[in-house]
């Protein structure tokens, strides 16, 4: 499969600068102008307005809402800029409103002081986006860059992040006795927080994992740690499955849930929810305890494990994805490859978003069961 995050362009640097005609033509090609600017604009209403603004607007007709939505959106815009930028603004402002009636020299130099305040804020943020780029980069280096070949099981990993780095764990580790341990986890939010804790908590699960057999007491301790080193409401969700390679263990498959979505598991008959209820999230109390549980997967049996930024993903109109869904489309793959599986749920995904923004990271682990 490649990298975990198969469709998602990776940043690649050129020798050659982009060229100013060039580019314009290929903007003007791409004929997504107006879906652009319409998400762009719920963007910005999203991130500039508060609550209590958005219910407000709710109630209001065409010209007032733009009326206010204007005004709100000024006045915060004016809060978020610096001290020294905020005063440039200002100027800005009074020299256009001077030059209002002819005076062309203070209309320039309103202009070019906008000007420099747009400059600033775009350096700030390709500033703050190579950094991201960068974490992204070892995020990435952090991850198993393709999924297990392990005898007897057919693994397939999937995890594409929201935002340019995210709080989705999807990795596995080999250990003792011919075993295999699948992790998929979601730390609460996304963006860089998320991450850092995503690698904190991986390295957790590294370092323990080969240690403890138990899987209740693995969970306990996974948890200790992650209460142990958390910020206030931090918290995350963890499923971690265990598999023995070959025929020696049959199809059982060991696991603990703790807080997480329950797993779907696709049997020749039927596709259903794991019925057995999860156990706390990580991080929430320090002494909580977790269950360990089996299933036992016949031969081309699957079990579906997901993230929320599957059943959670919003197309244009808000509306959720929704399990039903995912499990309508599960029913038609019994018997597919695990790789056939997690595709058609990335395509189904992407294909209901549409040009919506991704909510959420998405993340998928696909175990199903061979000869």
């Amino acid at each position: 499969m490649g990298k975990l995050q198969p469709h998602t362009e990776t940043e690649t640097e050129t020798e050659d600068k982009p060229k100013f005609g060039q580019t314009v033509m290929e903007d003007l090609r791409r004929g997504d102008f107006q879906v652009t600017m319409k998400r762009d604009w719920r963007d910005v209403i999203q991130f500039y307005l508060d609550e209590e603004n958005l219910n407000e607007l709710k109630d209001m007709g065409a010209f007032k809402k733009w009326l206010f939505s204007t005004w709100w959106l000024a006045k915060s815009l004016f809060f978020k800029l610096t001290p020294a930028r905020r005063i440039i603004l200002l100027i800005s402002v009074v020299l256009f409103v001077n030059g209002a009636d002819g005076m062309g020299a203070t209309v320039v130099l309103s202009f070019l002081g906008l000007l420099l305040i747009l400059v600033l804020e775009l350096k700030d943020k390709l500033l703050a986006q190579d950094e991201l780029l960068s974490g992204r980069a070892v995020q990435l280096a952090l991850m198993p860059d393709r999924s297990p070949q392990f005898e007897g099981w057919d693994i397939w990993l999937y995890t594409e992040p929201a935002n340019d780095v995210g709080g989705d764990l999807v990795d596995y580790l080999h250990l003792a006795d011919n075993r295999i341990g699948v992790v998929l986890g979601d730390i609460a939010g996304k963006g860089l927080p998320a991450a850092l804790f995503m690698a904190k908590l991986q390295a957790t699960i590294r370092a323990v994992a080969p240690a403890i057999d138990s899987l209740s007491e693995l969970a306990q301790e996974i948890n200790r740690i992650f209460w142990r080193d958390k910020l206030p409401n931090r918290f995350a969700s963890l499923l971690y499955a265990e598999l023995q390679a070959g025929e020696v263990g049959g199809g059982i498959v060991r696991l603990f849930n703790a807080g997480h979505m329950p797993p779907i598991l696709m049997k020749s008959s039927d596709v259903s929810v794991l019925a057995a209820p999860g156990d706390m999230a990580l991080g929430l109390v320090a002494d909580a305890t977790f269950r360990e549980l089996k299933l036992n997967l016949d031969s081309g049996d699957a079990l579906v494990i997901y993230s929320d930024g599957v059943s959670e993903a919003r197309n244009d109109s808000g509306d959720f994805y929704g399990e039903e869904r995912l499990l309508a489309l599960l029913g038609r793959m019994r018997r597919q490859s695990a790789s056939s599986i997690g595709s058609a749920i990335v395509r189904s995904v992407d294909d209901f978003v549409g040009h919506a923004r991704p909510s959420d990271d998405l993340s998928i682990v696909v175990i199903r069961r061979t000869p």
